[in-house]
Order: C-alpha cells, then sequence, then structure tokens
C-alpha cells in the first residue's frame, strides 16, 4: 500500500508505475511529496477588473518579461508565475505538512507510518522549460523527444518503491491528521484563475500572426528534410515516439531537425513574447483578483513557517 498527498488530502493506494517521454507543460509540474507547485487547468469563475488605470498600469510594470538566458527558454519566466506557488514555497509547505502528518500519526501510536517520499524531477523543471517544445540540441540527439534516461529511470524506480506503509493505520485516523495539518499548514495550490489565464494564454498564443509566421517557417523548414508537420508540437506528439522506453534512430533525427529549425527561425522566443503579451493583458483585466489570490498563498506559506521545524 502506498501513500501519496493528492489535492491537499493524503490518500492510500496501490503503487503505481508512471512513465511517459516529454510531458510539455501546459503548467509545468513539479513532483514533489506528490504535490506539484503548478496545476492542471481548472474551470474558472469569470472576473472583473476592479482596478483604476494607475493600478493596471503598475500590473503591466510588475509583470515585465524576465528571459533570462535569451538561448535558453527553461530560464525565461511567463507574467503569470508572480501569481503562482514557488517551487521553493510548494516544497516547505509539503514538507511541514509531512512533518505535522507523522507526529500525529505517532501520536496516534504509529510509529511505522511513513509519507510519500519526494519524487525525482522529470523532464521540464520550469514553466516554460519544454513548454514550447523540446529546445536542447543535445538531449535530442541522444533521446530525441524523451527525458532524460536517467532521469526517467529514477522517477520510475521511486514511483515503484512508493512509500511503504507497515504501520496498519487505518484511513480514518489518516484523514484526522491530515484535517490537524489543514488547519496549521494549509496547502498553496495554484489559483484557479492564475491556471486559467496560464492555459488559456498557451492555446491562444498559437494563432498570434507572429507565432503563425514562425509555424510556418518551421513546417517549411521541416518538409525540406523529409518532415511533414504543420506545427511543432505535432512532430512531439507523434504516435511514433510515444514508447517511453524505446528512443528510435527516426525519433532522433525528427528531434534533431526539430530543433534546429526552431533555433533557424526562433520560435520559442516569438512564441513565448506572443504568450507574454497575451498574460500581460489578461493580468491587467484580472489585477484584484489575482493579487487577492497571491496574498492567499504568501498566508500559506507563513503558517507553514509558523508551525514548523523545517527551516
Amino acid at each position: 500500500m502506498t501513500i501519496t498527498e493528492s489535492e491537499g488530502g493524503y490518500k492510500m493506494s496501490r503503487p503505481k508505475r508512471i512513465t511517459a517521454k516529454v510531458a510539455v507543460p501546459v503548467l509545468a509540474t513539479v513532483a514533489v511529496g506528490a504535490v506539484a507547485y503548478a496545476g492542471n487547468a481548472a474551470d474558472t469563475p469569470s472576473a472583473h477588473d476592479r482596478s483604476s488605470s494607475a493600478s493596471a498600469a503598475n500590473s503591466a510594470r510588475e509583470s515585465k518579461v524576465d528571459t533570462g538566458d535569451p538561448k535558453n527558454p527553461a530560464t525565461w519566466k511567463l507574467p503569470i508565475e508572480a501569481y503562482l506557488p514557488t517551487k521553493a514555497d510548494t516544497q516547505f509547505i509539503v514538507a511541514t505538512r509531512d512533518e505535522l502528518i507523522d507526529e500525529c500519526m505517532k501520536a496516534a501510536g504509529y510509529d511505522q507510518w511513513t509519507p510519500a517520499p519526494d519524487l525525482p524531477e522529470l523532464g521540464g523543471k520550469t514553466l516554460t522549460d519544454w513548454r514550447y517544445g523540446i529546445h536542447n540540441a543535445g538531449l535530442a540527439a541522444k533521446r530525441g523527444y524523451h527525458p532524460d534516461e536517467a532521469e526517467q529511470r529514477a522517477y520510475d524506480e521511486a514511483q515503484e518503491a512508493g512509500a511503504v506503509d507497515d504501520s496498519g493505520a487505518d484511513d480514518t485516523t489518516l484523514k484526522g491528521c491530515v484535517a490537524q495539518a489543514d488547519e496549521k499548514a494549509p496547502t498553496a495550490q495554484p489559483p484557479t484563475l492564475a491556471q486559467q489565464i496560464s492555459d488559456d494564454s498557451y492555446v491562444e498564443s498559437m494563432n498570434a500572426p507572429s507565432v503563425v509566421d514562425a509555424f510556418a517557417k518551421w513546417s517549411s523548414c521541416m518538409k525540406a528534410q523529409g518532415y511533414s508537420y504543420t506545427k511543432p508540437m505535432d512532430a512531439n506528439d507523434d504516435p511514433r515516439f510515444s514508447d517511453p522506453y524505446e528512443v528510435k534512430d527516426e525519433e532522433i533525427a525528427t528531434a534533431k531537425a526539430d530543433v534546429a529549425c526552431r533555433d533557424k527561425y526562433d520560435v520559442e522566443k516569438v512564441w513565448f513574447d506572443a504568450e507574454t503579451a497575451l498574460q500581460q493583458a489578461a493580468i491587467a483585466k484580472n489585477q484584484a483578483a489575482l493579487e487577492e489570490a497571491r496574498m492567499d498563498i504568501k498566508s500559506a506559506v507563513a503558517k507553514a513557517k509558523s508551525v514548523s521545524a523545517v527551516q
């Protein structure tokens, strides 16, 4: 029996092996104690701009683009990241909750109870790493559209091992300890509105004229080398390359051509710039609601710090 934390609560389940090739993130996830610092999209209630024009201008200044290394998409930061829990904050809260639940379970007489271990990172490490597809020529030449082999193996082994519970704890006791942890150190889930803005901007950006033009140039470049794809992600999602354990020569050749054509026409940067503009506009329209959500994240981190020995 394994024990994992999901959507702020722990559950018991059978060990499950999860393997996949590149999982290109709309909101990139970082597995930490089975809780991610950014999750999947959720339905979002409509939010109206309740701020003045001055506040909208301030918002635009706050959401300036941080491109980091111009040649490395993994270092770029989208404006919406200012309203999402950071990886460090999420790791800290998860560690604090594990600590609280562990203490509670031991106090209940279950000394052998153990929280699920952290999962190793796999694939994209930031919100923008692989968001627009593969970008590392060296890795593409070895693994095509697959993650690093050592990362995949470590991730699979961790999933297979899970957290074996030999304590004999019952579900009611576990749920009670989770409830106590919720009161003292609530999870810092990505705000629904921020998730929606991130997801919507990703999809909408592909219709931006600059991106459509970059895709067309990329497609023509690929066709000249014998590959027929309309958009970059079509190559990444080619079902012929879906086996997590097999990297064929055809996949490697395709990935190498893909990265070369991307670099030739700055596809990732053009795409990132288009999405950034969309996010800045959405943030300006929803500034008040986003600021409230950001304060909720700060509150969750503060509560965790007030009760944690993990400093």
